[in-house]
């Protein structure tokens, strides 16, 4: 998936309804952290302190359950358990699991940032994983699987930007469309993405598993918040027709 992230920040400078202009330090800041604890923890394979063979999978399994969400614990009102639903937004469980989420929060959480504001962003960004972790475990309270990753902090992200640039563009790859990029409004692209979770998760058996809930529950929080925060979405429609200059591959 790409974006027009250059294209859009400047048009939407020139119609004056971004707040505050300046690098996504936030964002950037969230990938960089997620990115260091990946690659410090022994799930990367890159920390050889962790050792190898049974030595290094065991030091995996105990470092899921020391930082991630377990519903059972968590719902137990165990003391150790409380801080995972903040804990596990940091933790990913493969590489493919840190760069896909890495890649939506760069796409789409530039562009939140500037209009939200450094601060309510990061607060935004970090209640609404942990609720939505946390909603997750409510409906699968007896579940001793270990719950990890920033995909419903992500997903409100991806929310709130429904409601702040409905009518920003981004280039996406359908598989069902033979993976052509193609541009499309964002809420199009959106509303699509949680179409397919909101199915998955209502197909989902219950238990562990891809927690398809969670993007369900942080996407509607994240939009919702937006939508009482902001009354008027950003009117970055009116970029010009070289706006195609500013997208990016990931």
């Amino acid at each position: 998936m790409l974006n027009s992230w250059d294209a859009a920040r400047s048009a939407a400078r020139r119609t004056g309804r971004m707040p505050r202009p300046g690098d996504p330090v936030v964002t950037h800041g969230l990938i960089g952290l997620c990115a260091l604890v990946f690659v410090l923890g022994p799930v990367s394979g890159l920390n050889t302190a962790y050792g190898t063979g049974e030595r290094l999978s065991a030091a995996q399994a105990e470092y899921f359950e020391r930082w991630g969400v377990i519903p059972a614990e968590l719902l137990s009102a165990s003391p150790r358990a409380a801080p995972t639903p903040f804990t596990a937004l940091f933790v990913h469980g493969s590489w493919l699991h840190l760069l896909g989420n890495m890649l939506f929060l760069y796409v789409f959480g530039t562009m939140a940032e500037e209009r939200m504001g450094r601060v309510r962003y990061l607060v935004f960004y970090l209640c609404c994983g942990a609720l939505a972790l946390l909603g997750y475990a409510i409906a699968n309270a007896e579940s001793s699987q270990t719950l990890v990753g920033a995909s419903g902090a992500i997903s409100a992200v991806l929310g709130a930007f429904l409601r702040l640039f409905p009518r920003a563009r981004v280039t996406s790859l359908f598989p069902f469309l033979f993976f052509l990029p193609l541009r499309f409004p964002a809420w199009v692209v959106l509303l699509f993405w949680f179409a397919v979770q909101w199915l998955a998760a209502r197909s989902a058996p219950s238990g562990p598993g891809v927690a398809y809930l969670a993007h369900v529950i942080g996407f509607t929080l994240g939009f919702v918040l937006a939508w009482g925060c902001f009354r008027r979405p950003a009117r970055v429609s009116s970029a010009p027709a070289t706006a195609t200059e500013g997208d990016s591959k990931p």
